[in-house]
């Protein structure tokens, strides 16, 4: 497995996304996800992506309760895995979502995080999503407060804009950036280009989004189809060889809820992509 620097620590340059096994109750069973989380970790994976809010209506936590779960049942050290979790968003009665980025919810989340994974600190605690109703500058300086007082070791944002990252990056000891970027969905590069020059981790969320259907690339498919052919590889592991070749900060976080699949983007770490594939792709 290639490793990639994030804040101080060295960790797998495709991370595992545990979200889809927390949105549907029972889907998929805990068994398979716990599975899907061991086989992501021997296939040499050492960074896990979850969230207080990756839970079905009610239980918030459940993904949280997961990766604990798994690590503490792996067969490896699961002191050489960085866990990746966030505060801020929240599930609503109705099955929707909402936002809460007031520093007295954040140090709650924060709080309730901590027992969830059974940890002293939290490896990366990111922000989930900038809260209209809370000055950024607000919602950043409670951030702030959780590192100072040692309960989170390393400060992450999530679906911010290129400002955001600046004020971000001047106010706190900034680590890593989270937000969507696939071949479907573009409009991050900004972002991405923004980290790179900083020398902060870009960790797309959703970095498969659209390669499953050609109707949502139209032609762009045919051009990954075209490169996976000439590689041995599937589209989606091509994919996130694209992203990784954008730049050497960008740490892609393909969800999965099948061992199989958790693998599959694991091993997209070994295409070496030429340039004539990347001027093909885009």
């Amino acid at each position: 497995m290639q490793m990639r620097r994030l804040g101080d620590t060295q960790v797998s340059a495709i991370g595992l996304g545990c979200m889809p096994m927390s949105v549907h109750v029972g889907e998929p069973s805990r068994e398979q996800a716990i599975g899907t989380i061991h086989a992501s970790l021997d296939a040499g994976v050492r960074l896990l992506d979850t969230a207080d809010a990756y839970s079905p209506t009610g239980q918030m936590g459940h993904n949280e309760e997961l990766v604990a779960e798994a690590l503490r049942t792996w067969s490896g050290d699961p002191d050489s895995v960085l866990v990746a979790t966030k505060g801020g968003h929240f599930r609503t009665p109705d099955g929707g979502w909402d936002r809460n980025g007031r520093p007295e919810y954040l140090r709650e989340a924060c709080e309730a995080s901590l027992r969830r994974l059974g940890v002293e600190a939290i490896g990366l605690y990111q922000h989930h999503r900038p809260d209209p109703d809370v000055p950024y500058e607000e919602t950043l300086g409670g951030m702030k407060d959780l590192y100072d007082e040692g309960k989170i070791r390393m400060i992450g944002i999530s679906n911010a804009n290129p400002d955001q990252i600046r004020l971000a990056h001047s106010m706190l000891p900034l680590a890593a950036v989270q937000n969507e970027f696939s071949p479907a969905f573009r409009s991050s590069e900004p972002e991405l280009e923004l980290c790179a020059e900083l020398g902060i981790a870009f960790l797309p969320w959703s970095p498969l989004g659209g390669m499953s259907s050609a109707k949502d690339l139209g032609s762009n498919f045919l051009a990954f189809a075209q490169v996976a052919e000439r590689h041995e590889a599937s589209p989606q592991q091509v994919c996130l060889a694209w992203e990784l070749a954008k730049a050497d900060v960008v740490i892609p976080i393909p969800g999965s809820s099948r061992p199989a699949t958790a693998v599959a983007s694991a091993e997209a770490v070994h295409i070496d992509l030429t340039d004539e594939d990347l001027a093909l792709l885009g």
